[in-house]
């Protein structure tokens, strides 16, 4: 019974100095009086492993290793909020509001930059932790949700309950992270929410519990709190973690001084907003005010507006593309700019930079288009010195050093040297990548090192590197098993669809959509070489200028013999049309402007083209749907003013299944 009493000592002393730390902020212990605890607790469930209990805090070090994640039906559906940009937007919803509820107030909480996460409680206990997925289905994470100090694994009231909230990575912990990564040469999280989010999906418990994640808890289902103030205090009384600056305002220009406000606190908080929550604070009005098929009528998300950071360009350097095309790039002082540390932006020709009159040496102002693409927004002339150079364009290929071309009516200079190494390696690296022919293993590092090594020098080499298998399995860093695999990916991918190996070429202006689309019309290799410049030009989405490139790029000799190489070596050389099946996207054009929770864009890309369907990258008044991720960018703005239908990933994910 000694034993036994210890033991519950132990846990009460430890969950309670955790709570003090990591929800009050407060700590009361010394860490090495909570580690030598700690270690005693731990000794004695090892010694009597029938005596650990779901809520001991040694379950926070993890230890579970899954073989995959299991699906949760929700018990009710995680929604989404819809968006504002300005301000404007937000009175409109406040008039929208006040017509069904005139005397509603409001609840403004910050917006973290996270992954949602549901928890569920039995009896007090936390028995299940689930993503929100497409808000209907998400996955079984509580394992390594257990690991996340801030959650309790038993409240503080012998409940059965649903709360939930955002998992986020601190920028702390997101920074200690990427050093650790850059040590050991792996690739770097971009920002602190794609650091969560691969974080939280680890098969392994304790690798997620050693990326010290943090949560924050907004909603408690079935809650009898007469407002969501009242209920973010009850949140807090039964012992969850939840946002300290969460405020109630009266009316929509107080709630307009918040943001405000949380704008300029933003920069010092120890973790990332993108925005403020809104919400009607009186609960008994949500079912006068309703919601839609997609997002309650009574909330509303308003997102911040790019953040914009000063910086100094050090220099403008030049890449040469696969086809030859020299972009500038702007190397600045390492600025973090919305959880991430950059360093380089494109400046894409020498009329932009001209344009923005950007000196080397000037102070810029750097910003994320979209809040993905690190971009150039302006110099800041009142702060130029005598230290500041003018911008001269380079007239030499940096790599080859033969003379750049600039066509006229093209703002690009090019390198026309066919032998360039550059661009050699960048045509290979393009070839193999994911949305072009995507062999799998053959990633850029491993295309540089083949070509240097002198394996390969055009596309026909790749289907070749079994003839130097020996050879192969001697090089740096590879051996037998990667060699294995890698040459099996390869024979593997002479399956695959005519329309990837005509974006695998190269040819200018034929992306992934346009391939896609002139495979449709001339079903074999053979005929597209053939076909004539009236017979593209006619074609839907072509016109005469990509016609033109893709009869110049099929009469060059050079081409014939690679295509004809490439047959040779067992490349599928047809294009198989029962691979796209009818459903809701056939025959639309989409657009996708933010980031999916449940896949990547290329795989979206796929599944849509796979119906039959078209992605482009900008919205137009023949844009049919806009598929709206996470932190969605100025796409979104322009298809609620064309009237573009707008889908969230939940219904994207249940029509691709029609």
């Amino acid at each position: 019974m000694e034993l036994l009493d210890r033991l519950t000592e132990l846990k009460q002393i430890l969950n309670q100095a955790s709570y003090e730390y990591y929800v009050l902020d407060h700590p009361t212990m010394e860490d090495f009086e909570y580690d030598r605890l700690m270690e005693e607790l731990i000794k004695i469930e090892n010694e009597h492993p029938e005596l650990k209990t779901a809520d001991s805090p040694t379950n926070k070090i993890g230890g579970v290793v899954l073989d995959k994640f299991e699906k949760v039906v929700h018990t009710s559906k995680m929604m989404s909020l819809s968006d504002a940009f300005n301000f404007e937007e937000l009175k409109d919803f406040d008039r929208r509001v006040k017509k069904d509820a005139p005397n509603a107030t409001y609840c403004c909480e910050l917006k973290i930059d996270g992954l949602s996460v549901s928890l569920r409680y039995e009896e007090g206990l936390l028995v299940l932790a689930a993503t929100r997925g497409n808000g209907e289905i998400g996955e079984n994470i509580t394992n390594n949700v257990k690991t996340i100090k801030s959650i309790p694994l038993a409240i503080k009231e012998h409940k059965t309950l649903e709360v939930r909230g955002e998992i986020f990575m601190p920028k702390k912990s997101f920074h200690a992270l990427n050093e650790e990564r850059a040590l050991n040469e792996e690739d770097l999280f971009a920002n602190c929410r794609n650091a969560a989010a691969g974080s939280i999906r680890q098969l392994d418990s304790k690798i997620a519990a050693k990326r010290n994640l943090d949560a924050f808890l907004y909603y408690l289902l079935d809650d009898t709190s007469d407002t969501q103030v009242h209920a973010l205090e009850h949140m807090k009384n039964l012992g969850f973690k939840v946002n300290p600056y969460y405020k109630k305002c009266n009316t929509i220009e107080e709630v307009i001084e918040y943001i405000n406000a949380m704008g300029e606190l933003r920069p010092t908080l120890p973790y990332d907003i993108d925005g403020i929550v809104l919400k009607v604070d009186e609960k008994v009005l949500y079912s006068t005010i309703g919601e839609t098929v997609k997002y309650p009528k009574w909330a509303i998300a308003y997102k911040f507006p790019p953040e914009e950071v000063k910086t100094k360009l050090l220099s403008i350097t030049y890449q040469v593309g696969r086809s030859g095309v020299i972009t500038p790039v702007a190397n600045f002082k390492p600025v973090f700019v919305q959880g991430s540390l950059i360093s380089k932006a494109t400046l894409h020709n020498e009329d932009y930079i001209l344009s923005k009159d950007i000196h080397i040496n000037d102070t810029i102002i750097i910003r994320k288009a979209g809040d993905v693409i690190p971009e150039v927004v302006k110099p800041i002339k009142e702060e130029r010195d005598q230290t500041v150079l003018p911008f001269q364009m380079i007239k030499e290929c940096p790599c080859c050093h033969s003379q750049l071309v600039r066509r006229e009516q093209e703002a690009d200079y090019f390198c026309l040297n066919p032998n360039c190494s550059e661009k050699l390696m960048n045509r290979l690296i393009h070839f193999a990548s994911k949305p072009a022919y995507n062999i799998d293993s053959l990633g850029d590092k491993l295309t540089i090192q083949l070509y240097e090594a002198g394996f390969i020098r055009d596309i026909a080499d790749i289907f070749r590197l079994k003839d130097h298998y020996e050879e192969l399995i001697q090089l740096q860093g590879l051996g037998k098993k990667s060699i294995d695999h890698l040459l099996e990916m390869i024979e593997n991918s002479k399956q695959n669809n005519l329309n990837q190996l005509i974006f695998g070429l190269g040819i200018k202006h034929c992306g992934a959509k346009i391939s896609t689309i002139i495979c449709k019309r001339f079903k074999t290799m053979n005929e597209i070489m053939t076909a004539t410049f009236e017979e593209l030009a006619a074609i839907n989405d072509i016109g005469e200028a990509i016609a033109y490139e893709v009869v110049e790029y099929m009469r060059q000799p050079k081409n014939i013999q690679l295509i004809k190489q490439l047959n040779e070596l067992g490349l599928n050389m047809e294009y198989h049309m029962d691979q796209i099946q009818e459903n809701f996207f056939t025959n639309k054009k989409c657009v996708l402007t933010g980031t999916l929770e449940s896949m990547g864009r290329s795989e979206a890309k796929k599944l849509i083209e796979s119906f039959g369907g078209n992605l482009s990258e900008s919205v137009s008044s023949k844009t049919d749907i806009l598929i709206l991720g996470v932190n969605p960018g100025s796409k979104y703005d322009k298809a609620k003013k064309l009237g573009i239908y707008i889908m969230e990933e939940s219904e994207f994910l249940q029509k691709i299944k029609e």
